[in-house]
């Protein structure tokens, strides 16, 4: 019963909208209707509100790691499988993709992901968001930087948490975001996908 607890709970946590929310609180038009509809923090960033963006991503990312760091918690004091944290983490993201609260329609799970990454590991999720980063820097498209840093988690988490169950976790992890950005890979498949014009 513990265990359920926090996987639901992981999963309700992950169902919080940042980009809605902070929407509504801007007086700002819902994300989900502008732009590429994907409420998260690139879409806000259309808006031409930099601090909406921020609080976005900051909430994104935030809910993922709170959900993965209750669930250790609860693990500890409960005496929890680690299975049951690696469960949370998928549930967290699942949240964020699928929110119970909005429809089920949400974002595609970067930053969420990282949030994840980071209460997994500090390291793991500092390593994935170097990837992210370094292929950022040299094509500047986000989708194609945040596919990179997913590819990577799976090998890198089997190496930093020396657990074959946090590779599977990450895969699953990876194949969200992937399927999440399926419209993004054909259109980097195309060369039509846009991206971030280096400020000269």
């Amino acid at each position: 019963m513990v265990s359920f607890a926090a996987i639901i709970g992981a999963y309700m946590l992950g169902s919080l909208s940042f980009a809605v929310l902070i929407s509504r609180a801007f007086g700002l038009p819902d994300p989900r209707s502008h732009g590429s509809g994907n409420p998260g923090a690139t879409n806000m960033l259309r808006t031409g509100r930099k601090a909406a963006a921020a609080l976005t991503l900051a909430g994104d990312l935030a809910k993922g790691w709170v959900a993965v760091s209750l669930a250790a918690w609860m693990r500890t004091r409960y005496g929890l499988p680690d299975s049951v944290v690696y469960a949370a983490a998928v549930a967290a993201l699942l949240g964020h993709i699928y929110p119970l609260f909005f429809g089920f329609k949400g974002g595609k799970g970067v930053a969420t992901a990282l949030g994840v990454l980071l209460a997994l590991s500090p390291m793991l999720g500092a390593i994935c968001a170097g990837i992210w980063l370094a292929v950022f820097t040299v094509r500047r498209i986000s989708s194609l930087s945040a596919l990179a840093a997913a590819a990577a988690a799976p090998i890198a988490g089997f190496y930093v948490l020396e657990s074959s169950t946090a590779a599977v976790a990450l895969f699953l992890l990876a194949a969200l975001i992937f399927w999440r950005h399926r419209a993004n890979i054909s259109r980097l498949l195309s060369g039509t996908e846009g991206g971030f014009v280096k400020p000269k």
